[in-house]
């Protein structure tokens, strides 16, 4: 009995000590670079023309920086590896939705909270960028909401301006359509705290989306039937995915209410919640910016295929 008694004392002591140990470890463990981490809303600049991007870098443990990043297309990719050495930034992805199979390759330097920096594309063409720490948008109190506004007449696109040439877009017996893929929607009014109801109809294997402040895509996708996902029906496009799919069959008018305060966002499709107040960490490829501390507009997605809405009415806080 005696041998047992001091077998299990010493096994207490060790488990005590191996959970202590566990504690400081997990109490010591810093960041690589805490100057760099975090995310950064980037500007690249291609041909002259300002395109948005978004970074942001994370540490793994308390030796490496790992990331993720949004470019002018596509969702967010992760990053591997991000290094970091006296001010100096670099970090390489592999190809995403680009025709070409080669990495995608970042080099920046950090001076005065700003990044500045060249990125190698897949082609090989190098553009130039910057980047700046994106704000936080935390909301302090609670949204008091201001009148509802009919953004669309039902009559003709007063209010809203096409994002290119030779629109497609149209109005027909109260409904703003796309028959076909072209060019993007936007309206002419800006917002920053809101609440969107709209009301949508997409084709069979049709593509479009709801963007929000022209960032942050709420996706719209023929879903009818399958799993929910970051890129399908209800998703904050590559980084939010629906609690459950509640898409209707193809070709049958659908419904958004959307609310979104700071990053937060919280949406109902088909009259049923699907994300809850969960934060949007970043812009989505294709934004108009990357200026996220400042009012947007409500923009809609035309060059993806056929794409019909009406009822759009939005809720603005004070």
């Amino acid at each position: 009995m005696k041998k047992i008694f001091q077998f299990f004392s010493i096994a207490a002591v060790c488990m005590t000590a191996g959970m202590v140990a566990t504690a400081q470890d997990h109490v010591t463990v810093k960041s690589a670079a805490p100057q760099i981490e975090g995310r950064w809303d980037m500007t690249v600049i291609e041909n002259g023309v300002p395109k948005p991007s978004w970074l942001e870098i994370n540490h793994s443990g308390h030796k490496r920086l790992v990331g993720h990043f949004v470019g002018m297309g596509g969702s967010a990719r992760p990053i591997s590896q991000v290094f970091f050495t006296d001010g100096k930034l670099s970090f390489s992805l592999p190809p995403q939705w680009e025709a070409e199979d080669n990495d995608q390759k970042f080099e920046a330097t950090l001076k005065d909270g700003k990044l500045t920096g060249t990125m190698v594309e897949a082609n090989g063409k190098v553009w130039p960028f910057t980047g700046v720490k994106a704000p936080a948008l935390r909301p302090t109190k609670a949204p008091v909401w201001g009148k509802p506004i009919a953004l669309f007449n039902g009559k003709n696109l007063d209010g809203w301006k096409p994002l290119g040439e030779n629109s497609q877009w149209v109005v027909e017996n109260g409904v703003l359509k796309s028959p076909k893929s072209g060019v993007n929607l936007a309206s002419e009014q800006k917002f920053r705290d809101f609440k969107l109801h709209v009301e949508f109809r997409c084709p069979a294997g049709s593509n479009s989306g709801v963007y929000l402040r022209g960032r942050y895509e709420v996706q719209i996708e023929d879903s009818y039937g399958k799993d929910p996902a970051k890129d399908l029906l209800g998703a904050i496009y590559g980084f939010i995915s629906p609690v459950e799919m509640a898409a209707k069959k193809a070709g049958e008018w659908q419904s958004y209410d959307i609310t979104i305060v700071g990053r937060y966002v919280t949406v109902f499709l088909n009259g049923k919640q699907i994300i809850h107040y969960q934060e949007i960490p970043g812009i989505t490829g294709g934004a108009l910016d990357s200026n996220e501390g400042e009012p947007g507009p409500i923009f809609f997605q035309g060059d993806h295929g056929p794409i019909e809405f009406r009822n759009i009415t939005i809720t603005p806080a004070l």
